[in-house]
């Protein structure tokens, strides 16, 4: 079986920044163990910055970036000696991996992180991947490694990804719209409203993302047909239990029945959304129900600036998420021929480069 595990900064250091060397010593015992049953395991792996925060005996995770990159700098190395120490105790070889979102965003590079994770399993080795803190910057960075997580699992086609958080899982709304100390024990789609209860959660002073981003990676990954949980991070024992069938120990996410393909995989979570279609009831009819193109006469709002063959969100009119695409027209040229028949581009633009704003080959539904 091949697991995709991520555990973040909240999880592997203490209050004070230094890595929590009693949590990463459970972590590294569990992988190690699965690993000798013959699983194939990725580790996504946060602390970098935050380890870098206690050694440079900051107070809190600095916000300027050029501090942020250089405690990434510090920590990163500090992150892997624990890995190579605990890993290497059981006969096992760590690999290191540092991606940004720009590697992902072309097309050849995207399928050379498939090539090279895939190798280091083959080597029986454990890659440890984190986002490359020390180059990032806001127009290339994940934001958060539960994306990233997700995105490692959709790439090599994982059996299942756990998120490690800070909570025992997902847990329910009562009446009043509130959260309730009741976990959710399986969930076959990501409602509107548990999304907005997340957002309402903020994570700690040393992690980036909270509730709401792991929402959002069970969502990129079950819909590419990969079984998701969330899980309490200090009891990383969970995993097996996950494997044994135990109940009640973390938030299951069921798995779309259909996985989507390697390249709608790409367009939909390896490339970065520079922007958003707002469409209307029609088109949202013909897209989800009629498996048809995008059109410019279903178009409502254009929102962003982007270029040809950017990848741009699509939503309906009343804000849900529809789908992503890469688009034939940039923001510009779509404005002018928004709400128009496909008879009429050449008139308005001087052109015709494509009767669809849209593809259906270069559109992906969620």
């Amino acid at each position: 079986m091949r697991l995709v595990v991520k555990v973040g900064s909240a999880v592997l250091t203490e209050e004070n920044g230094l890595l929590n060397l009693a949590s990463i010593t459970k972590l590294v015992d569990e992988l190690a163990g699965l690993h000798q049953k013959g699983h194939e395991v990725i580790l996504v792996s946060s602390g970098a910055i935050a380890a870098g925060v206690g050694r440079l005996k900051l107070s809190e995770k600095p916000q300027e970036l050029r501090l942020k990159q250089a405690a990434a700098a510090i920590g990163q190395s500090t992150l892997m000696e624990a890995y190579e120490k605990g890993f290497s105790s059981f006969g096992i070889i760590p690999s290191q991996i540092l991606l940004t979102r720009e590697d992902f965003s072309d097309r050849e590079r995207y399928l050379n992180i498939r090539n090279t994770l895939l190798t280091l399993l083959s080597l029986k080795s454990i890659p440890v991947i984190n986002e490359n803190d020390t180059v990032s910057t806001e127009e290339i960075q994940f934001g958060d490694n539960d994306t990233l997580s997700a995105i490692v699992a959709v790439k090599v086609k994982a059996d299942k990804l756990i998120i490690f958080s800070d909570v025992k899982g997902l847990f329910e709304i009562d009446s009043g719209g509130h959260l309730t100390d009741k976990l959710i024990e399986e969930v076959d789609s990501i409602s509107k409203e548990w999304s907005e209860k997340a957002l309402e959660k903020k994570g700690s002073k040393l992690s980036v993302g909270g509730m709401a981003t792991k929402l959002k990676a069970a969502k990129m990954a079950t819909a590419s047909g990969i079984e998701t949980w969330i899980g309490f991070g200090r009891s990383p024992e969970i995993i097996h239990q996950i494997l044994n069938g135990e109940k009640g120990v973390a938030t299951r996410f069921k798995p779309k029945e259909k996985r989507i393909a390697a390249r709608e995989a790409w367009i939909a979570f390896g490339r970065t959304s520079k922007g958003t279609l707002v469409v209307d009831e029609g088109a949202e009819k013909a897209l989800v129900q009629m498996n048809r193109s995008l059109l410019p006469s279903g178009i409502k709002t254009v929102r962003g600036n982007f270029s040809v063959g950017d990848m741009v969100d699509i939503r309906s009119f009343k804000g849900e998420e529809l789908g992503r695409g890469l688009v034939s027209y940039s923001s510009d040229d779509i404005k002018r021929i928004k709400g128009h028949h496909t008879g009429e581009i050449a008139q308005i633009l001087g052109h015709a480069a494509s009767a669809e704003v849209i593809h259906r080959d270069n559109l992906v539904l969620l």
